[in-house]
């Protein structure tokens, strides 16, 4: 067997394979010679079936196989010792009238290779790393919702601004009858807080649902329908009150502390307050860094400039998906993944260069991390190390886990990389004003 390589430019070339009888003559003839023993063909006797009718029977077929069992490990095994690094796979030229019985079988694939390039971690423009802070307004806030979320009701005659009202809604050509509870400090529209206000236990109010709350989201769930259903809603429901009820806020005392943080953990109002800042900066942290790892991705897709072989990668994905695909849509596709394997050649090559690795160990306690995480949520607070190792155990036993557990541990180590490397400048922003420069 003979491999040689044709460059035909930096990113596109073409490997041919000669084949002689020599490299696959005998597995031929030791297969058939297993199936000859095998062979029921009426008229013989299992065995001693004519070598001549088993080669006219399955000869061809065990030799293309074979020979194509031969390609692919072998051009495998030339791809790693030449260290070609392709994109893709490689694709076998057409050959018409492709004749089996030569003295040789000459084989032709096209490749596509990986382009050359540079990275830079220090960009020439500095990117905005954000640290979101708790601030003063959002910590009360905070502390108002935690008093009032533990706070007992109180009945009333009737409706106060800040009261709560539940009632049923309803719109026969809609189809709305749900029963729900109306929070009058959630009402964005003064018209209808002022309809509300005085009203008492059987009365009826005629509400529009557009711009009814101050939160979009709140409509779906009130009135019972589908949230895309919710956002073009533009009609008129009569909700009739059945209770009105006033919501006293808890006090800020020890009972309430050692139920929310367990006992004597949090003593006063000021370490309380400490507490809620100290949470919400961690949860904010996880917002900023996804929008620098964002950032600092889209910057290396944009700023780092090389070619690919587009014809190649284009008749590749038409031609190895799971129904083929005509030239446009094949066209389509690439113009889609274009950008996606762009930061994929780009992430390669940053992670080859720093010698970042997942360890078995490093995604073993990664993945008994996210269980304690998962655990704490429904009051599981301190599970034992065994029960960890154990879950763990059966987490990474699936490999679509490990998988996706290996890429989130491996965006923290980029993230940790970039924080180090990357031209970084540092912005301190209150929560509020991260979503308006972030999300507008």
């Amino acid at each position: 067997m003979n491999i040689t390589k044709e460059q035909i430019d930096e990113l596109n070339a073409v490997v041919k394979v000669a084949i002689t009888k020599d490299d696959y003559k005998d597995k031929v003839e030791n297969i058939l010679k297993d199936y000859r023993k095998q062979a029921n063909i009426p008229g013989f006797r299992k065995g001693q079936v004519p070598m001549g009718l088993i080669k006219k029977q399955y000869g061809k077929a065990v030799l293309v196989d074979e020979v194509n069992k031969l390609l692919q490990d072998n051009l495998n095994k030339y791809l790693t010792e030449e260290k070609l690094d392709v994109l893709g796979n490689p694709l076998p030229k057409q050959q018409d009238n492709f004749n089996w019985d030569a003295e040789e079988l000459d084989f032709e694939f096209e490749l596509g290779l990986a382009p050359s390039f540079e990275i830079d971690l220090k960009s020439k423009k500095a990117i905005t790393h954000y640290q979101i802070v708790a601030d003063k307004k959002m910590i009360e806030e905070q502390v108002e919702r935690i008093q009032k979320q533990y706070g007992k009701l109180v009945n009333k005659q009737e409706v106060g601004k800040k009261d709560e009202i539940t009632g049923v809604f309803k719109n026969e050509e809609e189809g709305i009858d749900k029963k729900s509870t109306l929070e009058m400090d959630q009402i964005s529209n003064k018209k209808v807080t002022d309809s509300l206000l005085g009203k008492k236990a059987g009365d009826a109010v005629t509400l529009k649902t557009k711009g009814l709350f101050k939160e979009d989201h709140l409509l779906a769930n009130t009135l019972g329908v589908q949230a895309d259903r919710a956002e073009n809603l533009d009609i008129e429901v009569t909700f009739t009150i059945e209770e009105i009820n006033e919501r006293e806020p808890a006090k800020l005392d020890q009972e309430l502390f050692d139920k929310l943080f367990g006992k004597d953990v949090v003593t006063s109002k000021e370490e309380l307050e400490a507490r809620i800042k100290e949470d919400s900066e961690k949860q904010f942290e996880q917002q900023a860094d996804q929008k620098l790892l964002n950032d600092v991705t889209e910057y290396f897709i944009e700023n780092t400039k090389f070619d690919l072989p587009a014809e190649f990668l284009t008749k590749w994905i038409q031609t190895t998906g799971e129904k083929p695909l005509t030239e446009e849509e094949a066209k389509a596709e690439y113009e889609k993944s274009e950008k996606g394997l762009r930061y994929q050649l780009i992430e390669g090559k940053i992670i080859k260069e720093n010698d970042i690795q997942v360890q078995f160990e490093e995604l073993k306690d990664f993945a008994k991390g996210f269980i304690k995480t998962q655990m704490a949520q429904f009051g599981q607070l301190d599970p034992k190390e065994e029960e960890l190792d154990n879950i763990a155990a059966r987490v990474l036993s699936n490999q679509d886990e490990v998988r996706r557990l290996s890429e989130q541990l491996m965006s923290q180590k980029l993230l940790k990389l970039y924080k180090e490397k990357a031209n970084l400048k540092t912005k301190e922003v209150t929560y509020e004003n991260f979503v308006k420069e972030v999300y507008g």
